[in-house]
């Protein structure tokens, strides 16, 4: 059967149920009456230096997130050039200034995955490591983001020791190391009081094995007295007394760790082989007390 097109009449009570008015019908391919002409819009790509100037000057104006598009979009249009590379570190930057941190991560780890021998790789794993350092929680929450600025801070020692945020980094690796250390000490001082010992005595030791360097190692000790202590325990109690008497002799907790020993007849005295002695030996290369 031979196709018959709609007469005007027909096309106009179509149209008018849609919602268009007559005059579009020259528009419409007699084919197909709801296929519009279709011209393609050619947009041209926005140079390089002015898409890089608008986001220094938005930078300027602490306009941090426009900054950010202007050099992402720099990005997108330029891959893989000089521009391209440069942009990706600004948009890092730009998203740290605007305290959108795991953008900042983001971009940051795209710069270095990129370009990993780039004169700028160190200010990248910087970027990085400090997007991760401002979301450090407060002790009394999980501390994931404390352990992933600790792992950034370090890979920036490790891999750019001569740069100019080296000694920074280090700075901030003891700072992010006693915030896990307190944590820790948090959850010991948990146990203690509700008098779960061995739970307890596991996160003191790993105050000590882990975190030897923070200040917060003199009260773990003491603290294992106490444990070892009410565990009956003897031994353990006075080897962590004396450990920790010899290592910080005019500390308040040794002289709590020694009276609390004292109620009980003990005095500190140290076994040389055991994994206490051997830790602080390990970190301060000296020799620890000797047994009385």
């Amino acid at each position: 059967m031979p196709l018959t097109l709609p007469t005007r009449g027909a096309m106009a009570a179509v149209l008018l149920s849609l919602g268009v008015g007559l005059g579009g019908c020259d528009a419409l391919d007699p084919t197909n009456l709801f296929a519009e002409k279709y011209k393609p819009e050619v947009v041209a790509d926005t140079p390089a230096d002015k898409l890089y100037s608008d986001g220094l000057a938005k930078m300027e104006d602490k306009d941090y997130e426009g900054a950010s598009k202007s050099f992402d979009q720099l990005d997108k249009q330029y891959s893989y050039s000089d521009w391209s590379r440069r942009a990706l570190l600004m948009t890092a930057y730009s998203n740290y200034e605007g305290a959108k941190y795991d953008d900042a991560i983001t971009a940051s780890k795209r710069y270095l995955q990129r370009h990993p021998a780039s004169k700028d790789a160190a200010y990248a794993q910087y970027l990085m490591a400090m997007s991760q350092y401002k979301q450090i929680p407060d002790v009394t929450r999980d501390q994931e983001r404390s352990e992933r600025a600790l792992v950034a801070l370090q890979e920036l020692v490790q891999k750019y020791p001569t740069s100019e945020y080296a000694n920074d980094a280090k700075a901030k690796i003891q700072i992010t190391r006693d915030q896990l250390a307190a944590k820790e000490m948090e959850v010991g001082r948990f146990y203690l009081e509700k008098r779960s010992f061995p739970a307890a005595i596991n996160r003191f030791r790993d105050v000590i094995s882990k975190y030897q360097t923070t200040r917060h190692t003199e009260e773990a000790l003491e603290r294992l007295v106490e444990a070892y202590m009410a565990l009956g325990i003897t031994g353990e109690a006075q080897n962590a007394a004396a450990v920790l008497g010899h290592n910080f002799p005019d500390s308040p907790w040794y002289k709590d760790a020694y009276a609390l020993l004292q109620t009980g007849g003990l005095e500190p005295r140290e076994e040389k082989s055991s994994w206490l002695s051997r830790a602080f030996r390990a970190v301060t290369g000296q020799k620890t007390a000797s047994a009385d």
